[in-house]
């Protein structure tokens, strides 16, 4: 018995220095080297922090763009989906409701044009992102309700759009509160 216990809990003790003090002070340190420092990306506008670049927020009047519908209504303590199917009755409906209040606020877009990103929420419900493809299609009421040109919007969300990393690794996307910060600032 000796020969099994001594080995464990020295085993025990050397992973629990590891795995609770040593790792979380490394990923801490390497934290401190991203943007925001390991606190998050804050967005600031007028002097005042309206967001994280990272968290997704709610957007409904029509002077700004969408960004995904969230299962948890935009709430970063509990994050999550649906775990509703794609065959789910309720899902379908609710997808369907999402899809005939985007189309009420955008009378010129057919359902083929909609990008399922804007009437699907994303896994975490947080998604702070869409593509560049869901932020064009609001271009044009976006421009209405702003009195703005279709064009200078077009610009705009092209300035916005990042690229994939190193050109290959994940889509083109558009943050959401960064674009309508960017909007804001256009006045």
């Amino acid at each position: 018995m000796k020969t099994y216990l001594l080995p464990s809990i020295k085993l025990t003790l050397i992973l629990i220095v590891l795995t609770a003090g040593i790792y979380p002070l490394a990923i801490a340190g390497i934290g401190k080297f991203t943007p925001g420092k390991g606190d998050g990306e804050t967005i600031t506008y007028k002097d005042r922090v309206v967001g994280y670049a990272n968290i997704g927020q709610k957007f409904t009047k029509d002077e700004y763009f969408w960004g995904r519908p969230s299962a948890v209504d935009y709430n970063a303590a509990g994050s999550g989906g649906s775990n509703k199917g794609p065959s789910n009755p309720d899902y379908l409906k609710q997808v369907e409701g999402r899809i005939d209040d985007f189309m009420k606020h955008n009378p010129g877009v057919t359902r083929s044009q909609i990008p399922a990103e804007l009437v699907t929420a994303s896994g975490s419900g947080l998604d702070p992102d869409i593509s560049p493809a869901g932020a064009k299609v609001q271009v044009a009421r976006v421009a209405k309700a702003r009195g703005l040109s279709v064009d200078a919007l077009n610009k705009l969300v092209d300035e916005h759009t990042e690229q994939p990393l190193l050109g290959m690794f994940g889509p083109a996307k558009v943050n959401v509160l960064k674009l309508n910060v960017a909007l804001d600032e256009l006045k």
